[in-house]
């Protein structure tokens, strides 16, 4: 993909918004005979992307670290128009992560739909793997490593289209190229922001490799929302950072888990992104770049390093150097 071909990072007018529905934003829309993988997709803002694609007549595979309990969360969406199917994996390993996406390869249908959803955040200092972060590890390693696995079933048709969940979070740092993994002075939330920015680089370089394969990836800042997500906070922080008050009233700037999968639902289906790619939308819609003299820019918008194609190539690098997966040599 050239220069010339990039998609640019602002706003269509979509005509969707911050309290959009996923059933609003696919209205018409039938993916009958489609799949989709969810990562996370039993919980919180995965649990809805999941029903929206099933009851819009996608086939769901869902990856789950509890396959168990996963599948008794999805029985109780009831029927929908198509199938939703549980799988195990566990991202912060990825022997686990690479072999659901050899599985996904081996099976006998092509993916037309992949969110890589799924995301821990603000945990205690944790390592996992090769001693690697475990925010960065399980939000972006994870991923990529199963992605990279999966690609063959992604390329296998052309018009697949890649969905990966960034954040405002973003805003708190840039890759720390030299100590990723914090071998010291450990900070939940910069970690947290520097996996966010990975999620929205990875999705910038893979569209960048899967273009002229007909395979377009996309970030995705789904909202703020109160979900599991949070399970790591307690209540005295988030007021303190505004996100509720002492009652526990939460801030009208938050979403619902239903409208706040609309952004993702959008990115993975709608015909206004055909054609596109390598770019990072928010309520539904193609994000602008973040104001800096917007007294709200730190809600709204994308910084440039989070889509700095320069970045995502270098972040790709060391993200195959780290792992040894990569599916483009």
């Amino acid at each position: 993909m050239t220069a010339q071909q990039r998609t640019p990072q602002q706003a269509l007018g979509s005509g969707f918004g911050m309290r959009s529905t996923p059933s609003e934003v696919i209205a018409g829309a039938d993916l009958s005979g489609k799949l989709a993988v969810v990562t996370g997709g039993y919980s919180g803002l995965g649990l809805e992307t999941t029903k929206g694609l099933a009851e819009a007549g996608a086939d769901v595979i869902v990856p789950a670290r509890r396959p168990d309990h996963a599948r008794g969360v999805l029985a109780g969406l009831g029927d929908t128009a198509g199938t939703i199917t549980v799988d195990e994996m566990d991202l912060g390993d990825v022997a686990s992560a690479g072999g659901f996406g050899r599985r996904i390869t081996d099976g006998d249908r092509s993916v037309d739909i992949l969110i890589n959803n799924a995301a821990i955040m603000a945990c205690p200092e944790t390592r996992v793997g090769d001693e690697w972060e475990a925010q960065f590890a399980t939000n972006h390693l994870g991923h990529y490593v199963m992605t990279n696995k999966m690609w063959p079933a992604l390329a296998a048709d052309g018009g697949a289209r890649v969905v990966a969940l960034s954040s405002t979070g973003h805003k708190l740092s840039d890759i720390r190229y030299d100590d990723i993994h914090f071998t010291s002075d450990y900070d939940k939330w910069i970690a947290y922001g520097q996996a966010k920015t990975a999620n929205s680089l990875f999705a910038v370089h893979l569209d960048a490799l899967g273009a002229e394969h007909g395979v377009r990836a996309f970030a995705v800042h789904p909202g703020g929302i109160m979900t599991e997500l949070q399970r790591h906070l307690p209540k005295e922080e988030m007021i303190a950072m505004g996100w509720m008050d002492e009652a526990g009233n939460i801030n009208e700037l938050f979403k619902t888990p239903e409208q706040g999968a609309s952004t993702s639902i959008f990115a993975a289906t709608s015909p206004r992104l055909d054609g596109m790619g390598g770019v990072y939308c928010e309520d539904a819609d193609i994000a602008n770049l973040e104001d800096p003299d917007n007294a709200m820019g730190r809600f709204f918008g994308v910084k440039p390093y989070a889509i700095d194609a320069a970045n995502a190539a270098k972040l790709w690098d060391v993200s195959a150097a780290a792992t040894g997966v990569n599916a483009f040599v």
